[in-house]
C-alpha cells in the first residue's frame, strides 16, 4: 500500500513542473495580450481595449522633446486622459501611421507581476502589470519618444 502511495505523490509530483510551465506560458500570453490592448487601445481609438488592459488608478509619465526644445520635457497621463485620447483618435479617424511598430517585448513574468517593454509609433513604452483577480493589467507605465537621431 505504501509503494502504491508513494507512485501516486511520486507521479503527481513530475505533473507539477508541466503545470507551472503551462501556468506561465498562459500568464506569459496575457501579459502579451495587455499589452497590445494598450498599443491598439491608442492605435486604433479604441477605449474598450484600453479599460480592458489598464487599471482606473494606474500612473503613466513620458518624456518627450518637440522639434524646437532642446530639453526633455515630462508629462503625466492618467486613466480618463488616456481614455479622452482615444475617444479623440476614433472620432477623428485617423489612427496609428500606416506600418507603426507594434513591438512587445516581455521582460519578465512571475506569479503576481510582470514588466514588458513596447515599441510604438511614439516611441518606447516601459509596463509594470499586476495580476488582479486572475486578470494581468497594466499598473505603471513610463516612457520616452524616439531619442534624437546621432
Amino acid at each position: 500500500m505504501r509503494r502504491i502511495l508513494l507512485g501516486a505523490l511520486l507521479a503527481g509530483l513530475a505533473l507539477i513542473p508541466g503545470a507551472a510551465r503551462a501556468q506561465a506560458a498562459g500568464d506569459e500570453a496575457a501579459v502579451r495580450r495587455a499589452a497590445l490592448d494598450y498599443i491598439e487601445g491608442f492605435y486604433e481609438g479604441d477605449a474598450a481595449k484600453l479599460t480592458r488592459s489598464i487599471r482606473p488608478d494606474v500612473r503613466k509619465f513620458g518624456f518627450h522633446r518637440n522639434a524646437q526644445a532642446a530639453a526633455w520635457q515630462g508629462e503625466p497621463m492618467s486613466f480618463q486622459e488616456m481614455i479622452e485620447y482615444a475617444e479623440r483618435v476614433k472620432a477623428s479617424g485617423r489612427g496609428a501611421p500606416q506600418g507603426a511598430p507594434k513591438e512587445v517585448q516581455i521582460l519578465d513574468v512571475q506569479d503576481q507581476t510582470a514588466a514588458a517593454k513596447v515599441v510604438a509609433w511614439w516611441g518606447t513604452d516601459y509596463l509594470q502589470l499586476a495580476k488582479y483577480d486572475g486578470r494581468w493589467m497594466i499598473l505603471h507605465v513610463l516612457w520616452q519618444s524616439p531619442p534624437p537621431a546621432k
